[in-house]
């Protein structure tokens, strides 16, 4: 990725606080490969209160897990068009179908953690069992992150 995207995104949570970690936080819960957790640690570092940056940072990812869910759902119908036939595609679909929401406990995870917001839309889990066990992992883990950081 560009560095200079880079920059802009460093700059975004001194610059404007609460949002711009909700904003870093959203595009790193998307198929960015930023870390929102540095995302965190460099707003309370730069002064936000650690409370502050856990609902910001929380709100972003979360809001992105979200888009990342509805993105699945909404891509189902064309996907299955293109891949009903394959073996893999079916082995695949059977075997997150056994699984079902457990595989949601993965999903606070770097790097899996993403791509299983959108598998769950297009699997088409159920909504109320995706937001309330991804959006409290996600949640948790800021709070762990943000206590740490202060006790460094």
């Amino acid at each position: 990725m560009d560095s200079s995207f880079w920059e802009i995104l460093s700059k975004l949570v001194p610059a404007y606080g609460g949002l711009g970690l909700a904003i870093v936080s959203f595009a790193a819960a998307t198929i960015l490969p930023f870390s929102s957790e540095a995302a965190l640690a460099l707003a309370i570092f730069s002064g936000l209160a650690p409370y502050e940056a856990v609902v910001w940072a929380s709100f972003g990812n979360c809001a992105a897990c979200l888009f990342n869910y509805l993105l699945g759902y909404g891509s189902e119908t064309f996907v299955h068009k293109k891949l009903d036939s394959s073996p893999m595609f079916q082995k695949l679909y059977r075997k997150i179908q056994t699984i079902g929401w457990p595989i949601l406990l993965f999903s606070f995870l770097p790097i899996v953690g993403d791509p299983i917001t959108v598998l769950s839309g297009f699997f088409r889990q159920r909504l109320w069992v995706f937001a309330s066990i991804v959006f409290t992992l996600r949640i948790a883990r800021y709070i762990i992150l943000a206590y740490t950081f202060v006790n460094v």
